[in-house]
């Protein structure tokens, strides 16, 4: 592996660990709903852990309101009975042909909580990244070491790859302000 290679799977990774940070705050709650809540949510759909999405449509109907119309009638009660298992703090309501879940309006306090998990997923996805710049550091070591680079491009890559958290961490910490403004604003 040469410096180009490490410098390009550590830029990768990093990027990995960013959307996946983005990812998982799809799964906080806003203070509009989002669909993304219910992407851990499986329904046993013959014999097979299915996610929602999957066996029927699942809309935001509104600031406080999903609605999941199953294609087939039969999984009402399979819906209801997964989505009342992941606990997601609201029961849902079947009418015989959709399945309604009424979120309701977040308290301030409320907020501030999901503002501070929103605070951690960056924290986890920082040391992510600092991880990646850890394992990347130590590739160069090693062709160093073995004579395969001189000990200015060692240099020279180690301040590359600090170049590549320093931007991953300064996106992640802007991520992270824009979703807590975000939760907060009312």
């Amino acid at each position: 592996m040469d410096l180009q290679a490490i410098y390009t799977h550590t830029k990768d990774t990093m990027e990995k660990s960013i959307e996946s940070m983005k990812k998982e705050f799809g799964t906080l709650r806003s203070g509009k709903v989002s669909i993304a809540i219910l992407d851990h949510i499986r329904v046993d759909y013959y014999d097979t852990p299915t996610p929602l999405n999957q066996i029927g449509s699942v809309i935001a109907q509104d600031a406080n309101t999903i609605v999941i119309t199953p294609w087939e009638k039969n999984l009402l009660k399979d819906i209801e009975r997964a989505i009342q298992e992941a606990n997601i703090g609201v029961n849902p309501n079947n009418d015989g042909d959709t399945i309604k879940l009424f979120f309701p309006p977040m308290t301030s306090e409320q907020r501030k909580e999901i503002a501070k998990e929103a605070k951690n997923i960056g924290e986890r996805a920082k040391v992510a990244v600092r991880n990646i710049r850890k394992d990347a550091n130590d590739k160069i070591k090693k062709l160093e070491k073995d004579k395969t680079i001189s000990e200015d491009e060692s240099k020279k890559g180690h301040d590359e790859i600090q170049k590549f958290t320093d931007n991953a961490v300064k996106k992640i910490d802007e991520l992270v302000k824009h979703k807590e403004e975000d939760l907060l604003k009312i």
